[in-house]
């Protein structure tokens, strides 16, 4: 049986949460069967009844291990480490893990959910505002997650978020970057960010997770 059968990624292209996941997916070498949850078509196929019974939050990404369902990033990246620690994504010295957790918390409970797609409907449905509106109360939350991480980072980066060593903290710098390009959001003042990017620009595993390789997007 193919390793492949073992591991089945519930996934949107644009999905910031799944990209991270995609990463430390590829970075681990753990090859996976990439399932579409399409979130704006059928009024959100993660909102079905199905899909639900697997992820009862109703997002993405959902990852399975031989039946196992985990859903949220930062719970599967740590699940991964365990089940595969090399590269670990965690370091294992208690101050050098915290300070990535950190800086994974920055984007995870800091920044992204102030702008993902459930929250910007709810703006547009209850405040009766347009895309301009809601675009622009990404921007701004966009924009703080980068002054923090720039500020955070730049005391311990070095070709990635922490020293020259890859980390979970760049599944999470990476996409949130990604959001800043899809909301036009200059990264020309942040030196530290355009480094890492750099960096995992150039690493396989980290290219072919960005949302325009993945199977559901649309062509270019």
């Amino acid at each position: 049986m193919s390793l492949q059968n073992d591991f089945i990624l519930y996934s949107y292209f644009r999905s910031s949460a799944s990209y991270r996941v995609r990463i430390g997916l590829n970075l681990k070498d753990i090859p996976y069967e990439y399932r579409a949850v399409h979130l704006i078509n059928n009024g959100g196929e993660q909102l079905k009844p199905e899909y639900k019974k697997m992820n009862p939050s109703g997002d993405v990404p959902t990852l399975i291990h031989k039946g196992f369902a985990l859903g949220q990033s930062i719970a599967i990246l740590d699940y991964l480490d365990n089940i595969n620690p090399s590269p670990r994504l965690f370091p294992e010295n208690a101050q050098q893990r915290a300070l990535v957790l950190q800086a994974c918390e920055i984007v995870n409970s800091g920044v992204q959910p102030l702008h993902n797609l459930r929250v910007l409907k709810k703006i547009q449905k209850d405040f009766n505002v347009g895309e301009a509106e809601t675009n622009r109360w990404a921007t701004e939350w966009i924009t703080y997650g980068l002054d923090t991480l720039e500020s955070f980072l730049e005391k311990h980066a070095g070709r990635f978020s922490f020293g020259d060593q890859v980390s979970a903290a760049d599944c999470y710098v990476m996409p949130h970057l990604a959001n800043a390009d899809r909301y036009s959001v200059s990264l020309e003042k942040y030196p530290t960010l355009q480094r890492i990017r750099a960096t995992c620009n150039a690493i396989p595993a980290f290219a072919k997770a960005a949302p325009a390789q993945q199977p559901d997007a649309p062509p270019a």
